[in-house]
């Protein structure tokens, strides 16, 4: 986030936005409608988790236009309700930042690309890779899917934005090594204990919530 409109051509807008509609698109077919409609619980936890990161995305620092640094908090939702409604809550999140005035509207499409369906995806398949390795012990769930997904997660999303603002010429290698790269591996960090530490919780007290947790697994 932290992006501006001046920041990017209108091609790239194009072409971000066409792969936004279709992150869109798949995550709403990704959904189970009818099991959103019969638990309750599931609603409250996608529309408390959408709450929950429209704060969250306030807190943010940085020194330029597209280079903030900021918390995403999407593996733990991703894992909480499943990457499709957790795009669907990231989306929710994001309204209430545009509305905030936080962010242009006209970068919605490129913010949610970046800052929603990426990092859903990524939390998505490493949680898919953890169910393949089969492992017996749940601290591998809490391990993989929540410390190391998030960090994973929040680097691929800051490694697109990077992408875009480098080929598009906005701001020299140098420049985005000195204000952004050097500081991706100490977000990571954090991102990935606040996540883990979110989803141990629930795993502990609420497991229930945790729509990916095969408990059956864990036994």
């Amino acid at each position: 986030m932290g992006l501006t409109t001046d920041l990017f051509p209108l091609h790239v807008l194009l072409i971000t936005g066409v792969l936004f509609a279709v992150g869109v698109i798949a995550a709403l077919r990704n959904i189970d409608w009818t099991r959103l409609r019969q638990k309750e619980s599931l609603q409250h936890t996608a529309l408390g988790a959408a709450v929950a990161l429209g704060c969250l995305w306030q807190l943010r620092a940085g020194l330029s236009p597209g280079l903030t640094i900021h918390f995403f908090g999407m593996t733990v939702v991703t894992l909480l309700v499943g990457w499709g409604l957790a795009v669907v809550a990231g989306l929710l999140a994001l309204l209430m930042v545009v509305v905030a005035g936080e962010e242009p509207v006209s970068l919605f499409a490129l913010n949610g690309l970046i800052t929603v369906i990426i990092p859903a995806l990524v939390s998505h398949a490493v949680m898919l890779w953890e169910r393949r390795c089969n492992f017996r012990n749940f601290f591998a769930y809490i391990f993989f899917c929540a410390f190391f997904g998030a960090g994973l997660a929040v680097a691929a999303g800051g490694c697109v934005m990077i992408a875009l603002l480098w080929f598009t010429g906005t701001y020299t290698w140098a420049q985005l090594v000195h204000e952004y790269l050097i500081y991706l591996p100490l977000i990571m960090l954090p991102e990935g204990f606040i996540n883990g530490t979110v989803t141990t919780g629930f795993m502990v007290f609420h497991p229930e919530r945790l729509e990916t947790l095969d408990e059956n697994r864990y036994r």
